[in-house]
């Protein structure tokens, strides 16, 4: 591998193209050129692998959608399908490529409308998306049939697009510029990072255009890579199973993934390689959110749970035995800060409710210090 100066001039090299050196003319020159960091403390010291965490939330939309975003919108421009003075971009999403697509949208002077589910844990994408000044749509949800809740999202979000002649949807779970994002710059700069030394990259599955982009461009650089895609353990889908509820919000979307489909047509939905994609693996949302917590406590890194679950994914590759003296880069999607009201917050909000009364006490001076967090006693597990 070069020496330490080497890699960081060409990494800065490449920073440089996307307007990361100095004064850029838009926020979506921005995009991309993602710092990574190596895991040491939450790696076992028997597990002989280096394992590398890729920092999307370093993107200015806080997220690896910010990526598709740009390349959704860009790609359409270039091929005379939308423009701002006529296009309402339109799109059922989760959360995170909403708000790419919000920033881009208002860098851009796009109208945008967001549909997404009506679920607490969408609370902050729902305030973001309106700070960037897009319209938002809530469809309804079903407990016991979490497939059906991302259709009808998804028919909804169809429905607008079909009666409206300058409505325009990027169709995420679709398209063929989703995974060109991945393809002409995330995976480029894995390899420019690692020098080529990459053996593994490990990242979660929510459109799947991630893995179909870097797969292919891994495989095509270094057909040894192997490439590890993360489900939830509640709705493995891509491995044939029933779809379920889960908490690892941004991944498992309880659908058989188009983008994933293109990489081997007509396959069996089942275990097993498809296309560049070597293995399924999977993590528990408790597993999930276990290791986001440890990540934040050990690493000083907040990761959302979908990275949580890739880090988990990702150390125990590293302490195989065929995987001594090898690189893995999982893919950090976004910060945890974009999750505070997922239940993974809710130790510290229960103690920031006690700590914080609302009103405060204003009136008197003393004691001086009123609450030291050493002696909270958080109240007993149900």
């Amino acid at each position: 591998m070069l020496g330490r100066l080497a890699r960081v001039t060409r990494v800065r090299a490449l920073a440089a193209t996307r307007g990361l050196a100095g004064c850029v003319e838009s926020v979506t020159e921005l995009i991309g050129v993602t710092p990574m960091v190596r895991l040491r403390r939450v790696v076992p010291a028997e597990c002989e692998a280096k394992v590398y965490v890729k920092l999307e939330m370093q993107n200015p939309g806080g997220s690896v959608k910010d990526r598709i975003a740009l390349s959704m919108i860009e790609e359409a421009e270039k091929r005379g399908e939308i423009d701002p003075s006529r296009t309402t971009i339109v799109e059922a999403t989760s959360g995170n490529t909403g708000i790419g697509l919000a920033m881009v949208a208002a860098a851009k002077g796009y109208k945008l409308i967001i549909v997404m589910p009506q679920v607490p844990s969408m609370y902050e994408r729902y305030i973001l998306v309106r700070k960037f000044g897009c319209e938002v749509h809530l469809t309804s949800v079903m407990q016991d049939d979490f497939p059906k809740t991302i259709s009808n999202m998804i028919g909804y979000s169809r429905e607008l697009v079909a009666n409206n002649e300058n409505y325009w949807t990027p169709n995420q779970f679709a398209t063929d510029d989703n995974p060109l994002a991945h393809m002409n710059h995330t995976g480029p700069e894995l390899w420019e990072q690692t020098d080529g030394t990459i053996d593994c990259f490990v990242a979660g599955a929510g459109t799947g255009g991630t893995l179909n982009g870097v797969g292919l461009y891994l495989k095509e650089k270094k057909p040894s890579c192997h490439i590890v895609c993360v489900e939830p353990t509640e709705a493995r889908v891509l491995v044939g199973e029933t779809g379920g509820m889960h908490g690892v919000v941004g991944i498992g979307a309880n659908l058989q993934l188009p983008l994933v489909e293109k990489l081997a047509p007509g396959q069996e939905w089942a275990p097993g390689p498809r296309g560049p994609i070597d293995e399924f693996l999977h993590a528990s949302t408790p597993e999930a959110v276990e290791w986001a917590n440890r990540v934040a406590k050990e690493e000083g890194l907040l990761v959302g749970p979908s990275s949580g679950a890739a880090i988990k994914v990702g150390v125990d590759i590293a302490c195989r035995p065929e995987m001594r003296g090898k690189t893995i880069v999982v893919l950090q999607a976004s910060s945890a800060i974009r999750y505070v009201s997922h239940p993974m917050w809710e130790a510290q909000k229960l103690e920031g409710k006690e700590a914080l009364p609302v009103p405060p006490d204003l009136e008197t001076e003393y004691p001086i210090v009123r609450w030291r967090s050493e002696d909270y006693l958080p109240p007993p597990k149900p």
